[in-house]
């Protein structure tokens, strides 16, 4: 898609050349297009199941996004976001999103509404500047890959207790807790793992949902 139309804001979305941009009526691809508002136009397009906004410049999301109901990946990556709307606790379909590399902080902390997102195999906060999360992301029993690395936590959240990460991850958080733990090296046991519920591996570093990008698209805070 060739986006001819650009104004200081950005550049121009529209309706027509969003529709030419869907690969296979499903996918739509407006990543790295200088997109600096988000294009309202898309709410007129039907059966949406991923959509790709990935590496432009968006600071803020409307709450007509919520509007989206359809969506079942939404890439937010290498953007300027500071903070999320309310909205984004409509999009029930959601089982993959990324916001890694953005502006996120908190205080605001990310909507309560999160939570609502109980479909979630894969949140991806990664390379932002968050220190905690809303107690509602408990909910997200679904949750296969939770990407937190390069924020400003100081510590894991209440509901990320030992059981949820995996050997390795728990062994590297615990060694950027305590420098004197860092010649300490912890076993991985056959069987150690058969009684946990979550294993988060994108904790304390990338996981394959940012990996290929960030070193290109990571922006100095």
């Amino acid at each position: 898609m060739v986006v001819k139309h650009t104004t200081a804001k950005g550049r121009k979305v529209t309706l027509k050349m969003a529709q030419k941009a869907l690969e296979g009526r499903r996918r739509l691809d407006l990543s790295n297009l200088g997109i600096a508002t988000f294009p309202k136009c898309l709410l007129k397009i039907a059966a949406v199941d991923e959509l790709d906004l990935s590496r432009n410049t968006l600071q803020k999301l409307p709450e007509d996004l919520g509007d989206l109901a359809g969506l079942s990946r939404l890439d937010l990556q290498s953007n300027k976001l500071e903070a999320l709307p309310q909205a984004m606790g409509r999009l029930v379909g959601l089982t993959h999103l990324n916001l890694s590399n953005n502006r996120l902080r908190s205080p605001p902390l990310l909507p309560d509404s999160l939570g609502l997102l109980v479909r979630l195999q894969s949140l991806n906060l990664g390379l932002n500047r968050l220190d905690r999360l809303p107690p509602s992301t408990a909910a997200l029993t679904g949750l296969q890959n939770l990407g937190l690395f390069d924020n400003l936590f100081t510590e894991l959240p209440a509901f990320l207790t030992a059981a949820s990460l995996c050997e390795t991850c728990l062994h590297r958080h615990e060694q950027e807790r305590d420098p004197l733990k860092r010649n300490t090296r912890r076993d991985v046991r056959g069987g150690a793992e058969d009684n946990r519920k979550r294993i988060y591996s994108g904790l304390t570093t990338p996981n394959s949902v940012a990996a290929a990008n960030q070193d290109a698209w990571r922006r100095r805070r």
